[in-house]
């Protein structure tokens, strides 16, 4: 699969606690298919967090640059995701899934309120942390 960034790199299958992403090594942007953000964001609540993305509103005035969906070639739409701090994603329109850029899940997924520690810290040990907060 291409990355939707670099638009030439091949993106590389990495394994994050059973959950396959798809990762840029050239921008650090991570592709996640429909289903897999709920297993990482809380596997107990698949079915509320696949809702609360399946709705989540298209944010207007954004300037970043829009993107094409890896699967479908189609305009991914810019929306604000997240409990406490909300953070600018890609989502795609016809719900195949979500474009992070650098540090975005490892955001996403320290604001949430049933936060699995284990998982941000393979994230930081993965790619490196962004913050220098301690969860």
């Amino acid at each position: 699969m291409k990355c939707p960034v670099c638009k030439t790199e091949e993106m590389i299958i990495l394994e994050l606690k059973q959950v396959e992403i798809d990762y840029c090594p050239s921008c650090a942007g991570i592709w996640l298919d429909e289903g897999e953000i709920e297993l990482l964001w809380d596997p107990n609540n698949t079915e509320g967090v696949k809702d609360y993305i399946a709705n989540l509103p298209e944010a207007k005035g954004i300037k970043e640059k829009k993107r094409k969906c890896p699967i479908c070639n189609k305009t991914m739409f810019k929306a604000l995701i997240g409990e406490e701090k909300k953070t600018l994603i890609d989502k795609c329109p016809k719900s195949h899934g979500i474009w992070l850029d650098a540090g975005e899940l490892e955001e996403i997924l320290s604001n949430a309120k049933n936060k699995d520690s284990n998982v941000i810290e393979l994230l930081r040990d993965m790619f490196g942390s962004s913050e220098s907060e301690t969860f």
